[in-house]
């Protein structure tokens, strides 16, 4: 299971530079540049549906110090969904991490061995551990000094289900040049997440300066390896895209300060799918005015909802 992530995520990592990177050096053409979203779309798609994927997340349990016993059976402390045994074991919780013991006659393994018992490193510590129940996976998460168990299903029948995404027509003119304005020193971010009292902090280069219609905006950019980020809002927030925002790459710009803003390629957190990750929502000043009638829209009929 570890080898089939650290592949997966090496081939996630290549396809989203390919994904981000911008037009911005050659000639514009439209045609092309319509292939280049469809062909992004599909990528998009399919990424969500990977294993890995978002999609495959069908619990996230937030765990105070103590200890939870664990299963589906609703008389347990954390009630798994899925296809899980009643009772499974326990989770004990202190200030140094999760650790796990299994009832007996329970086949739980990680990396392919049986466990009965073991300490689970969150996925902060870069050496996160799986453990598995059939088709069941659950990591621990640590978020600002809180732990959780996320549960993931692979045979999730959500997954065989889902899609195709709802988008906008693909608008050429919401591709648009945009230059970054540096703060005198890169600074911390203070971003609100769909979870009350946890923040994202990522560190900011500055703003991107760009116009649409001929009317100028701004939006703050977030460093993400060898891209900017961006979590934005707009007026079409309220009803047609996903209200906490969208997010947004584009390349990191060279001395000059340029890059593109490709707004067809915007979309969806991933808590617009489930309840079970941890994403940072639209900052007021990257909320903007205007409707962006481009990328990804919303449809409930795509976010899960388990049966507990």
């Amino acid at each position: 299971m570890k080898k089939r992530l650290t592949v997966w995520l090496s081939a996630l990592l290549i396809a989203a530079i390919l994904a981000s990177c911008s037009q911005s050096g050659a000639t514009f053409d439209a045609s092309d540049h319509a292939q280049e979203v469809l062909e992004w779309r599909e990528w998009r798609l399919a990424r969500l549906k990977n294993p890995f994927g978002y999609l495959t997340q069908i619990g996230l349990y937030w765990l105070q110090p103590g200890s939870y016993r664990f299963g589906s059976a609703v008389t347990n402390d954390v009630v798994f969904d899925g296809n899980a045994p009643p009772a499974i074991g326990t989770f004990t919780v202190t200030s140094d991490g999760v650790s796990m013991t299994v009832l007996p006659g329970v086949d739980v393994q990680s990396n392919g061995i049986q466990v009965e018992e073991l300490a689970l490193a969150a996925d902060t510590t870069g050496h996160g551990i799986s453990v598995t129940h059939g088709s069941l996976e659950w990591t621990v998460v640590e978020r600002a000094g809180r732990y959780g168990v996320r549960l993931r299903d692979f045979e999730h029948p959500f997954v065989e289900n889902f899609g195709p995404l709802p988008y906008f027509d693909i608008d050429p003119s919401l591709r648009v040049e945009a230059t970054l304005r540096r703060y005198a020193e890169p600074k911390i971010a203070n971003v609100g997440t769909v979870i009350e009292g946890l923040g994202y902090h990522p560190s900011s280069p500055g703003v991107v300066e760009f116009e649409i219609g001929g009317q100028g905006f701004e939006l703050e950019a977030y460093t993400s390896g060898e891209s900017l980020f961006y979590v934005f809002g707009d007026r079409t927030s309220q009803n047609d895209t996903y209200g906490a925002g969208r997010f947004l790459y584009s390349t990191t710009p060279g001395e000059d300060g340029k890059t593109i803003l490709d707004f067809n390629k915007s979309y969806s957190p991933p808590c617009a799918f489930n309840d079970f990750s941890t994403c940072p929502v639209a900052s007021p000043r990257n909320r903007l005015p205007i409707r962006i009638e481009a990328g990804e829209k919303y449809d409930l009929r795509f976010h899960y909802s388990p049966s507990h």
